[in-house]
């Protein structure tokens, strides 16, 4: 990998905390701006419907601009304008705004690094090369857990979001510096992303990249903060080394995911395995929410270690892609990702809403829970019908 995609690995590092990091920074919000839990579950949701809504254009700009400019000028204005937004907040709206924000300038960013990988690499590398960015960028969950619990409370928390705006700002820069862009693909033939969904072999697998982030996503860039600590009344310190855990463990699992798809001959038995074992996790969590912090960690870790088969579903579906459609063929991926993360984040603060003011927070939490089982079981039922693409076009 050149410093270019040096660079854009780190861009997506920002992006992997900056979905995660309203978990510890919920009750220094909640202290100071209002900001409760359903407001929090509302404003990750925009995040990540928003960041999904840019997969289109941001499709289009990989295949007709390139992903130096569409990657830098995105992350410099979204995710540094953003992160400055979020620095001066006074009211859950606006750090709502501010989200929305931060997720317009995430967009392109680990999609710029894919396009690069299916652009100038062997086919048969790229769940590997993929996996290795996904388990680098994971560290930004690590930093959104402890590392961040301690920074707000040296230096409070709008201190600690204008050093990331500055970080943010100056990752743009280098990207825009070294970034290069592979050659362009030259053909006849045009095509759009509506031509990817009218291809009935894709379906299978939007479904389960619809649903497969959820759990993770959920838990570890919201709910695990709020659950720990009206469960079972958490210190921060507590709910930091909590979220650290279960960030090493997401970072695990990127890392086996990836690698395996050169082990295993079915990348269909990978992804569908990897989910239903995800799965058992969240039963049992639903059926121990109650009994321990040291059973909740064992078992939010064993989530985020079995829930990153991301990487594996988008090797399988870019089998099926057609090379000048690459572009939109690993966005609206990513759309369906992060667009179905991002709706039913938001479905799971209503759900919340719903549901705690009439039971105690244990309850709400089984609800909560059983939410997120519920969308995974779906989406593994709608998978098995899909076709198995490994080794296709390789």
């Amino acid at each position: 990998m050149n410093i270019g995609i040096v660079f854009l690995v780190l861009a997506y590092v920002m992006s992997q905390f900056y979905r995660a990091f309203l978990a510890v920074m919920a009750p220094a919000l909640g202290a100071d701006i209002g900001a409760g839990p359903e407001d929090l579950a509302f404003a990750s949701g925009m995040w990540f419907l928003v960041f999904a809504a840019m997969q289109i254009p941001v499709g289009e700009a990989l295949d007709r601009i390139g992903p130096r400019l569409t990657a830098s000028v995105l992350f410099a204005v979204g995710g540094g304008g953003g992160a400055a937004l979020f620095a001066l907040a006074s009211s859950p709206l606006h750090v709502t705004l501010a989200m929305m924000l931060i997720g317009v300038g995430c967009s392109p960013v680990l999609m710029a690094s894919y396009y690069i990988f299916a652009r100038s690499y062997a086919p048969a590398v790229f769940a590997t090369l993929a996996g290795v960015t996904l388990g680098i960028g994971t560290f930004g969950n690590i930093g959104s857990a402890l590392p961040l619990t301690l920074a707000v409370e040296w230096f409070g928390w709008r201190g600690t979001m204008w050093v990331l705006t500055g970080v943010t700002l100056f990752i743009a820069a280098m990207a825009a510096v070294f970034v290069r862009d592979p050659a362009r693909v030259e053909v006849q033939q045009k095509g759009s992303v509506l031509d990817l969904l009218a291809m009935p072999v894709l379906w299978p697998i939007l479904a389960m990249m619809a649903v497969n982030y959820i759990s993770v996503a959920g838990l570890r860039g919201l709910w695990v903060g709020p659950y720990l600590d009206e469960v079972f009344a958490a210190t921060p310190e507590v709910i930091g080394v909590v979220t650290l855990l279960m960030s090493f463990a997401m970072v695990a699992g990127n890392f086996i995911y990836g690698p395996m798809d050169r082990l295993i001959p079915s990348r269909k038995t990978i992804v569908l395995g990897g989910n239903l074992i995800n799965l058992v996790c969240v039963v049992l969590l639903i059926l121990f929410a109650g009994h321990s912090v040291v059973v909740a960690t064992v078992l939010l870790a064993m989530i985020g270690l079995t829930g990153a088969t991301f990487v594996v579903i988008i090797a399988h579906a870019k089998t099926f892609f057609p090379d000048h459609l690459t572009g939109r063929g690993v966005t609206l991926l990513n759309l369906f990702g992060m667009g179905g993360t991002g709706l039913l984040q938001s479905l799971s603060g209503k759900l919340y809403g719903t549901v705690a003011p009439d039971s105690t927070a244990l309850v709400a939490y089984q609800w909560l829970f059983g939410f997120f089982a519920l969308c995974l079981l779906a989406g593994c039922i709608a998978y098995a019908f899909s076709r198995d693409g490994k080794n296709i076009r390789s």
